[in-house]
C-alpha cells in the first residue's frame, strides 16, 4: 500500500493561501499573495524538491489543480517537468475532462484506495478542503506541513470553524528547522486522540 502525503504551507494562525506570488491566489480578496519569499532559503527549496523528487503521482484539489494547471505546463525547469510528467489526479464533481496532459478526474475521495495500490508515493499540495475530506475518511497517512514564522490575519485556514476530525498524531521524522525560521512539521496519524492529567495537577 503507497503513502498518501499532503504538503502544506501554512502560517502561525493556520492560513494556507497560495504562497507563490502576488496574483497567484486572491481568493477571497486575499491581499498577502508572495508571503513566502522571505523565509525561502536553499535549505528549504532542497527540502520541497526532495519530497517531490519521491513522488510517483500527484493529487490535487479543484481549486489548486486550476492554480497548478494554469502555471505548471509551461514551466521547463526541474519542478515543471517533474510535475507534466507524472500522473495527475484531481478530485471534482464538475471537471470531466481535465486539460493538463496526463490528468484523471475522481469524483469521490474513496476512489483513493485503489490509487493508493497503484503508486508508492501519492502527493498533494494545498487543498484544504480535500484533506480535510481525506482525513476524516482516514485515508491520508502524512501531512507535511511547512511552518512559516508571521501570521496574516485573514486567508483560507485548513480547520476553520471547528472543521477537523478529533484525531491524535505523531512526528513521522524528526522536525526540521530552516535558517530563515520556517520549520518542516511532518505528521502521521496515531489513533484518537487521548485525554487526562497533566503530571502535577491535582
Amino acid at each position: 500500500m503507497g503513502i498518501l502525503a499532503a504538503n502544506l504551507f501554512i502560517t502561525l494562525d493556520g492560513v494556507y493561501q497560495a504562497p507563490g506570488g502576488p496574483e497567484e491566489d486572491r481568493g477571497g480578496g486575499f491581499e498577502f499573495g508572495g508571503w513566502q519569499a522571505a523565509y525561502f532559503d536553499d535549505e528549504t527549496g532542497e527540502a520541497i524538491d526532495g519530497g517531490i523528487d519521491r513522488m510517483d503521482a500527484l493529487l490535487l484539489g479543484r481549486k489548486t489543480y486550476d492554480i497548478f494547471a494554469a502555471f505548471w505546463p509551461h514551466q521547463k525547469d526541474h519542478i515543471g517537468e517533474t510535475f507534466n510528467s507524472l500522473p495527475k489526479f484531481v478530485v471534482s464533481r464538475t471537471l470531466n475532462q481535465p486539460q493538463w496532459k496526463g490528468t484523471t478526474a475522481l469524483s469521490d475521495v474513496a476512489q483513493l484506495v485503489e490509487l493508493k495500490q497503484r503508486f508508492d508515493h501519492i502527493h498533494m499540495f494545498g487543498s484544504g478542503h480535500l484533506i480535510r475530506s481525506l482525513l476524516e475518511a482516514d485515508l491520508l497517512d502524512r501531512l507535511n506541513l511547512f511552518l512559516y514564522p508571521l501570521t496574516l490575519g485573514s486567508g483560507k485556514r485548513l480547520f476553520a470553524g471547528g472543521s477537523g476530525v478529533p484525531a491524535a498524531f505523531r512526528f513521522a521524522q524528526p522536525p526540521r528547522a530552516f535558517p530563515k525560521g520556517a520549520v518542516l512539521l511532518s505528521y502521521e496519524r496515531a489513533g484518537a486522540p487521548v485525554t487526562g492529567i497533566t503530571m502535577g495537577q491535582d
